[in-house]
Parts: structure tokens; sequence; C-alpha cells
């Protein structure tokens, strides 16, 4: 029983240092695409709402493909079939070599398109909560319109919207596990391999179980810190009116 166990140390014939090299590389990935997606997924919100016909009907039809499309599928489309378009224009133009996409990048893009489409409906409805008097009141004030967003419009949003991109965190972390179909060495693609090698499944996706389950306990209480913390001013606000 303990020899199996020995399996996730570190010394010879130990998985353990393989099994943190994964949990890096998945932990990595999540923090690179976030960033990426949520400020694309603003971008197609503020493309929603538009008053002009065409960027409001690209923002929806974006965000309805990518929300309806596997997750899978999209990663596949990225990683097979934009490599062959970019491969195809790398020769047109003549270069050297051939074009390759590193599985980091594609698997970052991926995530990040789909991450895009689902925090666009969480940007919506908390730029819908910001009440249209002080977008007004910024105008009178000869703020432009980036600086009433900048100042007055976006630490609002963050605050309304902070409780919907944790989710999308948390459901972004568990996708990253797709990223070992295109051979990125993340805690599936290492534990999956582990299992192959000395036919232990229940030990080694037990230890990915594990793992996850951490990232998820320590993102749920980094969240709801901010959330506290976002909450302040609101809460000694109401406190000194009452």
């Amino acid at each position: 029983m303990f020899d199996k166990f020995a399996l996730l140390g570190f010394g010879p014939g130990g998985w353990g240092l393989a099994l943190l090299q994964g949990a890096g590389i998945t932990i990595s990935i999540a923090l690179a695409t976030l960033p990426f997606g949520l400020a694309l997924g603003l971008i197609v919100a503020l493309g929603k709402r538009s008053q002009k016909t065409i960027p409001r009907w690209l923002a929806t039809v974006y965000a309805t493909v990518f929300r309806g499309v596997p997750e899978l599928l999209t990663l596949y489309i990225i990683y097979f079939g934009i490599q062959v378009v970019l491969q195809e224009v790398w020769q047109r133009l003549g270069l050297p070599g051939n074009f390759s996409m590193p599985p980091f990048v594609a698997g970052m893009v991926a995530l990040g398109v789909v991450l895009s489409a689902f925090s666009s409906e969480v940007w919506v409805g908390a730029l819908n909560s910001i009440q249209k008097g002080q977008r007004e009141a910024a105008a009178a004030l000869g703020l432009s319109r980036s600086q009433a967003f900048r100042l007055i419009v976006f630490p609002q949003l963050i605050r309304v919207a902070l409780p919907g991109l944790g989710n999308n965190w948390m459901v972004l972390l568990k996708e990253t596990s797709l990223v070992s179909v295109i051979t990125l060495p993340d805690i599936m693609f290492i534990t999956t391999r582990a299992n192959v090698t000395t036919k232990e499944p229940f030990l080694f996706f037990g230890a990915a179980m594990l793992i996850y389950l951490a990232f998820s306990l320590a993102s749920a209480w980094g969240v709801a810190k901010l959330e506290a913390r976002s909450n302040r001013g609101l809460a000694a606000f109401g406190g000194a009116t009452r």
C-alpha cells in the first residue's frame, strides 16, 4: 500500500516533481488566459450594448457561437485549423521554415475565447446596473467618455461583476485540463502518462483531483477576500447612513 504512495514522492521512480511541474503549467495557463479572456469579454459586452447595429450584431454572434461550441472543439479549431491557415500565409509570404503554434499559446487563445464569450454576459449585466445618471453627471463635469468609464464606471463595474467573474475563473481552472490533448504537460497530461506507466489510475487521478480541489478552494478564498475588499466602501457608506 505504502509502496504505491511512494510513486507520488520525489525519490527514484516517483512522479512528485512531474506533478508539481504539471500543476505549475495548469495555473500558469489559467493566469495567462484570465486577463486576455476578461478584457476581450468586456469588449464584446460593450459591443453588445452599442447603439450601432453592426458592432452589436457581431458581438452577439461571437458570444452565441463560442458559448454554444464545445470547448474541446474550439481548442482543436485554433490549434489545428488556425495553424494550417497561418502556415499557408507563412509559405505565401516566402518566409523560411514552417510556422508552428506553441501548445501553450493555442491553449491560452482557445480558453480565452471561450472565457470572453461567457464573461461578456457578466459584464453586460454589470454595465446594465450602472445608472445612466452617473454618466450624465460625468459629462456635466467635463469628463470625456473614456475618463468617465475609467474613473466612474469601471470601479463600480468590477464590484458588481466580481462574483460572476469569480465563477468564470473557477470554470476556467477546470477547463485547463483540456490542453492535455494538445500535448501540453499540465496536470492531466502528467497523471495520464503516469497511469499508463504504472497502471495506478486511482492513485494518480485521485492526486489530480486533490490538486484541482486545492486550486479551487484557494480561488474561492481569494475571490471572497476580493469581494469583501471591493464592498468595504459600500458597507461603510451604508453604515454611516443608518
